[in-house]
């Protein structure tokens, strides 16, 4: 018997994407033994995993219960966190021994990716070696009708090399040291049990946020390269304004993982660097809304880092996430 591993997705109006992702994990050569889908139902309740159904021509009987099995569990939109919903999918599958956690528009790039996200759990070197590895997560890869600016930038942040990170490379890297991303990520169960899962209650980042106190409490992180998903979204300035709001917010609310390392450091090295490929592949026209959108970034995340002195219907303006602040008082 091979290791027991569940894939825990979130879902809110799916598109056709998450029935190709779904196949792509019932063809692993390292099996799954249950898709969970944590089915985010709309204002009105209704379920986007049936209306998708529905819309493909896809009998849902057969969907289901094909192996290995999709489970889809109703989670009202209020009640969706970014941290407890992707836990109580975890609290269902509290005997398995790895949480694949992946995103509705993560597809995998081929039937090897959980043999490879496991891979990284024995990764060892140097006096890393008695490290245990908490988490392993994937390389994503840019569509094909991306923006070259968004291509560099899944090159930037997912670079063809695996990494094992532990605390020691904190001084040198700061905030990356603790980078996971919950699009294509696979977790020890046991030590997820032991750390307490994600935070119960955040607006975004509960990935780093764990990753953070793992690494604190004396584990290892691993980017498994070899292990691929395709994702990648070419958002506006707006959106990109927003998620950075959103992202301010979670590290404002979680100094003892975020107070002790500068994000602005490393965005102005992410400027720099993008703006010399940009121009080295010929891209150059795309520089002026890299730089339009670098600057929404930066205003979204400083008045996200700041969101307790802003009042709180520019907070729902400005937000991803306006179901987090719905039980706020202004």
């Amino acid at each position: 018997m091979g290791p027991v591993i569940d894939v825990i997705i979130p879902c809110y109006k799916p598109a056709r994407r998450l029935l190709d992702t779904v196949d792509r994990l019932r063809q692993q050569t390292v099996p799954v033994r249950t898709i969970r889908l944590l089915d985010t139902l709309s204002d009105s309740g209704i379920s986007g995993i049936d209306g998708l159904l529905h819309q493909e021509g896809v009998p849902a009987e057969t969907w289901f219960g094909s192996r290995p099995e999709v489970i889809r569990t109703a989670v009202p939109k209020n009640r969706f966190d970014h941290g407890g919903t992707r836990n109580l999918g975890a609290e269902l599958s509290a005997d398995a021994d790895y949480l694949l956690f992946m995103t509705q528009d993560a597809l995998p790039v081929d039937g090897s990716l959980t043999d490879r996200l496991l891979q990284g759990f024995r990764f060892s070197e140097g006096e890393d070696a008695s490290v245990p590895v908490a988490a392993v997560y994937a390389r994503q890869l840019p569509e094909e009708n991306a923006l070259c600016r968004e291509k560099l930038s899944r090159e930037f942040n997912y670079p063809p090399a695996s990494a094992l990170r532990t605390q020691r490379d904190f001084p040198g890297l700061g905030i990356r040291t603790y980078f996971c991303s919950n699009v294509c990520a696979m977790y020890d169960a046991a030590v997820y049990r032991k750390l307490g899962g994600f935070i119960r209650r955040t607006i975004f980042n509960e990935d780093m946020i764990f990753t953070g106190h793992a690494l604190q409490s004396g584990f290892a992180v691993r980017y498994e390269a070899d292990a691929e998903v395709v994702h990648s979204h070419n958002y506006s300035a707006v959106q990109q304004f927003r998620r950075n709001f959103d992202l301010g917010v979670s590290q404002a609310d979680h100094p003892e993982i975020f107070a002790a390392a500068r994000s602005e450091g490393e965005g102005r090295k992410y400027v720099g660097t993008m703006t010399g490929a940009l121009r080295k592949n010929h891209a150059s026209g795309e520089i002026p809304g890299f730089i339009v959108q670098c600057g929404f970034r930066l205003i979204g995340y400083r008045l996200g880092k700041n969101y307790r002195h802003i009042p709180m219907a520019l907070i729902r303006r400005w937000t991803m996430n306006p179901e987090y602040w719905k039980e706020t008082q202004d």
